[in-house]
């Protein structure tokens, strides 16, 4: 028979445990320590490469992206910091002015596009408006979807709409869009022609007759898109910041 192990040696399997558990301990906390202080050295030769490079990260809208994404490898956000060195960048306010015309271009073609612009035209409309002049610095999609960020302040209304194949609009009216308001959204740009009906979305979208039209008649109330009753086959619903794509296409 074999014998059971007595208290003595229960106590001492304890403490070994404890003793490995401690160790454990200590290890993880020397592996973040030091992964602290690399951290660190990675943050001071960030900014040193920032002071260096300034006027190229101002200027260079692929150099700014590629600063960006320096940043965020070691979770340092240069936009987020009003105050020290980032702020003698600019790059912030760069952002925020970018921001404040997002919404100006938003709000004045509002009664034009039910609330809802791509990307593409918002940039083509703020270029316009900044002017060429060379104290501008360049406009790509990325710096716009970064300043886009900013308004998450306002809440839901401002947000950002991935319509596919690279392709985003900006929605600036209150009030969230659903998965189905988004996929009709995704299969008008598919399309390709700035309309939608119900039949394409059953056909496209495999969804039964009811739902394609509650998502386009909610649309429709919220004025994101316009009634056309003219089509002798059906109703088409037409949004006209992709219907102004198509015919700048």
């Amino acid at each position: 028979m074999r014998r059971r192990a007595g208290i003595g040696a229960i106590q001492k399997q304890k403490l070994e445990q404890e003793k490995y558990k401690d160790k454990g301990t200590e290890l993880q906390e020397n592996q973040l320590e030091q992964m602290s202080k690399q951290l660190e050295v990675f943050r001071i030769n960030l900014e040193e490469f920032a002071a260096k490079h300034k006027n190229e990260i101002k200027k260079n809208a692929t150099f700014r992206r590629q600063f960006q994404e320096m940043c965020a490898s070691i979770g340092v956000d240069p936009l987020a910091s009003g105050k020290g060195f980032w702020s003698v960048l600019g790059i912030g306010d760069f952002y925020y002015e970018l921001s404040v015309q997002i919404v100006e271009v938003c709000l004045a073609t509002n009664d034009k596009n039910g609330g809802l612009i791509t990307l593409d035209e918002l940039r083509q409309r703020l270029i316009k408006a900044r002017g060429r002049s060379k104290q501008h610095q360049e406009i790509t999609i990325d710096d716009l979807l970064c300043a886009a960020k900013k308004l998450r302040i306002f809440g839901s209304g401002f947000s950002i709409v991935p319509i596919g194949k690279g392709q985003y609009l900006v929605q600036s009216i209150p009030g969230e869009l659903s998965m189905d308001h988004t996929a009709v959204l995704q299969q008008t740009a598919n399309l390709g022609m700035g309309y939608i009906s119900a039949s394409i979305l059953q056909k496209e979208l495999k969804w039964e007759a009811g739902r394609c039209q509650k998502a386009i008649d909610h649309m429709v109330k919220e004025g994101l898109c316009w009634v056309d009753e003219q089509n002798t086959i059906e109703k088409l619903y037409w949004f006209s910041s992709m219907f102004a794509e198509c015919v700048s296409a």
